[in-house]
């Protein structure tokens, strides 16, 4: 038994260890300039502009908040890997340098992703749950943007 103890207590100290050097890991976490008449909330209702503040900016825009956890390794780590991929695939920030094919394309992803509750990711609803979208607020999204892939040249 004692034996057993004396392995648990060296296991615990090398994980410690492991957590402290973790913290010199250090992944970039910016929000890179932006214009805000770029932005697709300039063409967003307020009810639609809430909704992505509440439940998309976070990793879709270029105004993340970077919460406390988001600074401790290895969140750190799946916060900004889940920023950084969020941004990659749509980035509402930069909406006017989206060729429109594209446009249509993520305006159609809006609807049918938040119809599947793919989005938000459920990741990001275990401690955001204000950012769980209601079936009134899928209506809301779905409606809005179908109007807005109509006005796409």
């Amino acid at each position: 038994m004692a034996a057993a103890v004396r392995m648990l207590r060296k296991v615990g100290l090398v994980v410690v260890v492991l957590l402290v050097l973790a913290q010199f890991v250090r992944p970039e976490k910016t929000n890179p300039p932006s214009n805000p008449s770029a932005s697709l909330m300039t063409k967003a209702p307020r009810e639609v502009a809430q909704i992505f503040d509440r439940a998309c900016r976070d990793c879709h825009s270029n105004d993340t908040r970077w919460p406390l956890y988001s600074q401790v390794a290895p969140m750190s780590w799946l916060v900004t890997y889940d920023v950084r991929e969020g941004r990659d695939h749509f980035n509402y920030s930069e909406w006017t340098s989206v060729d429109p094919d594209d446009q249509d394309k993520l305006l159609g992803g809006v609807c049918t992703l938040a119809k599947k509750g793919r989005m938000p990711l459920w990741q990001y609803l275990l401690i955001h749950r204000g950012a769980k979208l209601s079936a009134a607020e899928v209506t809301t999204l779905c409606t809005w943007s179908e109007k807005m892939r109509d006005t796409i040249q």
